[in-house]
């Protein structure tokens, strides 16, 4: 067991104020892997005022010298890779070989994406008689989540650290090692004491305490769509500015002329990913009613050709989830989908054979859903996949459009023109036509009760700049 009895702040491993620890579990073995301190709200006070008090010198950093430290860090993060792997495959599930290709490959993408962006970047520009500069807000604390933890984590520290802000970073407790490395790194690369501080502990603590802080300017905030109101409700008090990447319950529509195969294959794959634990999940796929059984017999194939297993040894493609919490939950919503009505065409509520330990549940599709079921409508964050008929494709942009989310989505079509078409009708931060690829200089974020705010790119650097027009 690895235990982190020390938070780091203005530039040092300090003894907690909080005497209590934190458990975190093995997703595959439910044994207890990693143990952190439970910070209080002294321990994120004094953070604050370290990052506060390191402001006005790294504010002022040349861009040069912002750029050369993305540059550490993305070398840093390269050379703790397997271990950032390694602990998301233990704490959060995802298979090792994923983990290493994804979750600990974007984050070091990431920070070399900033370095070459400040190097471009106008932060002034002339308006007729006026100099518009771009600066840095301030203090920024960072709430991250635990089911892509490390990349969450650097796509508000990296474009944090090149605005010019100093950051207070509070992670999830449920899967905290990678913003232990994190801080490991940063402290070896020599980064001022200050502009980087790490406090765990829970949220109604913690993170409360973090934005409410009069001292604190902004709060970039990745989680729950419940979570983010009570954020944002906080963080109100002190009219500080408020990023949040929120809940989804992304549509998958696969129009008449798309090519089936392809497209019902790409959105199970999605919506597995990482055992279904991502907010962009494409979890309800729209598919005509002229070839609705076709979708689902294709479905059903491409779900039981998931195997399921040890994330850490095993050669699989589907590993459990992270607590038994969210086992129990998952659980509960495929158990309320039957209940429902829905088709229950593979999957179901019971464990997967041979799997006694471990928080594993079965890949799971529903069919005959309706969008007004519960399956339909709540993020579940599991590997549950429904499938909703539709009319035409008029019918299909309503069932997509009839979420309070909005934050990702795909389409299938028979040409690239035809899927732009439909597309840009579907509110929705960021969607996909025929398979395109993620992109990192992209903006991500969402409509509606999905956020507000952008992350990645261009659009994540100016979240944390603030606008200031000189008169000449």
């Amino acid at each position: 067991m690895k235990v982190y009895d020390k938070l780091y702040i203005n530039g040092a491993w300090v003894a907690p104020v909080g005497k209590g620890m934190i458990d975190a579990t093995c997703a595959s073995t439910e044994e207890v892997v990693t143990r952190i301190p439970e910070g209080v709200k002294e321990d994120a006070d004094r953070a604050v005022a370290a990052a506060r008090a390191a402001f006005d010198t790294w504010s002022r950093t040349s861009i040069a010298e912002r750029a050369a430290v993305l540059e550490k860090i993305a070398a840093g993060m390269e050379a703790r890779k397997k271990d950032v792997a390694l602990a998301i495959a233990t704490e959060v599930g995802m298979p090792f070989k994923m983990a290493n290709a994804i979750q600990a490959s974007l984050p070091i993408g990431a920070a070399k994406t900033y370095a070459e962006l400040l190097k471009t970047y106008a932060f002034e520009e002339q308006i007729g008689s006026s100099l518009v500069v771009r600066e840095p807000i301030g203090v920024v604390a960072a709430i991250t989540p635990w089911n892509f933890p490390i990349n969450q984590i650097m796509l508000k520290v990296a474009p944090a650290l090149a605005a010019g802000c100093t950051v207070v970073l509070k992670p999830s407790e449920v899967a905290p090692t990678t913003a232990f490395i994190l801080a490991e790194v940063l402290h070896e690369i020599g980064l001022p004491p200050g502009v980087f501080n790490l406090v765990t502990g829970f949220g109604p603590v913690v993170g409360e305490a973090l934005a409410a802080h009069p001292d604190v300017d902004m709060v970039s905030f990745t989680g729950s769509t419940r979570a983010g109101r009570r954020v944002a409700e906080v963080a109100a008090q002190t009219v500080k500015r408020v990023a949040l990447e929120l809940g989804g319950k992304s549509p998958h529509v696969i129009l008449e002329d798309a090519d089936l195969e392809k497209a019902v294959k790409a959105g199970v794959n999605e919506c597995y990913l990482n055992s279904g634990q991502a907010c962009i999940a494409p979890t309800r796929m729209l598919a005509p009613k002229s070839k609705y059984e076709e979708v689902v017999k294709l479905a059903k194939a491409a779900a039981e050709s998931f195997t399921v297993g040890d994330p850490i040894n095993g050669d699989v493609k589907l590993g459990p989830l992270i607590s038994a919490v969210q086992r129990d939950r998952v659980v509960g919503y495929i158990e309320k989908g039957i209940a429902e009505g829905a088709r229950l065409v593979t999957g179901g509520p019971e464990k997967p054979e041979g799997l006694d330990k471990g928080y594993y549940v079965k890949p799971t599709v529903f069919a005959d859903v309706n969008n007004d079921m519960t399956i339909a409508r709540e993020e579940i964050f599991g590997p549950v996949l429904t499938i909703i008929p539709f009319d035409d494709e008029q019918d299909a942009v309503r069932i997509a459009n009839d979420t309070i989310y909005g934050l990702g989505g795909n389409v299938w079509a028979g040409t690239k023109e035809h899927g732009i078409e439909v597309a840009k009708r579907i509110r929705t931060g960021q969607i996909s036509v025929n398979g395109g690829r993620y992109n990192p200089l992209a903006p991500f974020g969402g409509y509606k009760q999905s956020g507000l705010g952008r992350e990645a790119g261009k659009f994540g650097l100016e979240e944390f700049l603030e606008v200031k027009s000189l008169q000449l």
